[in-house]
């Protein structure tokens, strides 16, 4: 099993003068869980090298035994210090690709033509596709075969509006991912506020929100097994 992990190389929380990038947990839980699986993983970005982390998910308060297994971890850290190139990437070479979220990749993956292309073509490969929290959000102009948005009638989570208004970013954001989901045809469902919640509908697999990493990463493991 191969596995691609996506992550952002955006790092301004929009005006604000504030960092943002990608969020730890939701790298390091599937991270580990992929591993535990014997997966082989790929780590890229649109810029390449050094993706920037969301300064936030590293406070006391976020940190968990995962993050802080992958901040010591020498192999791990070495390879997010060379992602490689998202332009270089050849889906044909993976099994699957995992997006964790962050605010980052609403600015930078969301807009991405190589992204876009990717996620279409593993699920034009029938290769399944898993993202969460705010990941969910670089759906925004992936099509269907017949050109009809991915998730249009799909059932799909991500990040809700009630969370992003609990950490005070509603009017920061470029746009919000629940209702940008529901804008697209996608049928949005949620759980509670900051609890775990993952839904699959085919071949796309959705987690809400940083607490879901890991389930959505097992999820998608069940599902390549």
């Amino acid at each position: 099993m191969k596995v691609l992990i996506v992550l952002t190389s955006h790092d301004k929380l929009g005006d604000t003068g504030r960092k943002t990038g990608f969020w730890l947990e939701e790298l390091a839980a599937p991270y580990y869980a992929f591993k535990e699986a014997g997966a082989e993983i790929v780590l890229a970005s649109p810029a390449g090298g050094q993706p920037p982390l969301d300064p936030k998910s590293n406070e006391p308060m976020f940190q968990t035994e995962q993050t802080r297994r992958f901040e010591a971890d020498k192999d791990a850290t070495a390879q997010l210090a060379a992602t490689y190139r998202l332009d270089s990437i050849n889906p044909d070479d993976f099994d699957t690709v995992f997006y964790p979220g962050g605010h980052g990749p609403l600015w930078d993956l969301a807009e991405d033509n190589h992204s876009v292309s990717l996620i279409e073509a593993f699920i034009g490969a029938d290769k399944p596709v898993a993202l969460v929290c705010h990941a969910p959000g670089v759906l925004r102009h992936v099509k269907t075969p017949e050109g009809a948005p991915l998730v249009e009638g799909k059932t799909v989570t991500g990040f809700a509006n009630t969370e992003e208004e609990g950490v005070q970013l509603t009017n920061i954001v470029p746009f919000l991912v629940e209702d940008e989901l529901k804008r697209l045809g996608g049928n949005y469902t949620r759980g509670e506020d900051w609890g775990s919640f993952v839904v699959q509908d085919g071949l796309l697999i959705t987690g809400q929100n940083p607490a879901s990493s890991a389930a959505t990463a097992k999820l998608l493991i069940t599902t390549l097994s």
